[in-house]
């Protein structure tokens, strides 16, 4: 009875730097995910002997794009809607200046997450984190708190409204931008003799300019 062999593996035929480029690049993939793995670990983990010894360092890997938290198991969860919004000072081919309205970019956020079955992780919290690290790290007359990581989230939060807006809009030059927080308490379960005020709070920005310097280096006029 004649024996049945199937085709050789891919990799068979690819000749010996190619496999050893595929190795090397398939190694640094892993060592890459578990370095990861590890530093989130050590963010999220209690303290330990390595979480001091390295706590700057896991502290500049994490934030802001990784920072975790438990607010999910907490046994008072969030119960307000938090909606992001901002608007810009657009200078004019003529030199004249004009505002625009506020654009609600948390709600364009859930309009673009709706009916998708899988909305990217951009979309879901980059915003919503932003400006959650920008308020953890400021009080609330906007002065730092967190020292470096203020100056952080304030660069955080700035950059990404200076990408929604992009440097020209409505045919001028974007030169400030402002943001503001519109808060909402979510009303309790009908029936529970409870009244919570729905009327929104707001919370709002001083401008800032949009310049290629590292936000928090200039002042806000």
């Amino acid at each position: 009875m004649e024996s049945f062999e199937g085709p050789p593996p891919r990799t068979a035929a690819l000749s010996t730097p190619a496999r050893i480029a595929v190795a090397l690049a398939i190694g640094a993939v892993v060592v890459g995910a578990l370095y990861h793995l590890g530093m989130v670990f050590l963010h999220v983990a209690p303290s330990n002997t390595l979480s001091r010894e390295h706590g700057a360092a896991v502290d500049d890997y994490v934030y802001p794009e990784f920072e975790q938290n438990w607010k999910l198991f907490a046994p008072d969860p969030l119960q307000q809607n938090i909606h992001v919004q901002a608007r810009a000072e657009v200078r004019k081919p003529d030199g004249s200046l004009s505002t625009t309205g506020w654009v609600d970019l948390t709600a364009m956020d859930v309009a673009a997450m709706r009916h998708n079955p899988a909305p990217s992780h951009t979309q879901q919290n980059e915003l919503r984190r932003a400006w959650s690290f920008y308020t953890d790290t400021h009080d609330d007359k906007e002065q730092p708190t967190g020292g470096d990581r203020s100056d952080m989230s304030r660069t955080y939060l700035q950059r990404i409204l200076q990408e929604r807006f992009g440097p020209r809009l409505n045919g001028g030059d974007v030169v400030r931008l402002q943001a503001r927080s519109a808060t909402t308490a979510v009303p309790p379960p009908s029936g529970n003799g409870q009244q919570t005020s729905t009327q929104p709070y707001y919370r709002e920005l001083p401008w800032w300019p949009v310049t290629t310097a590292p936000a928090g280096q200039e002042n806000a006029s």
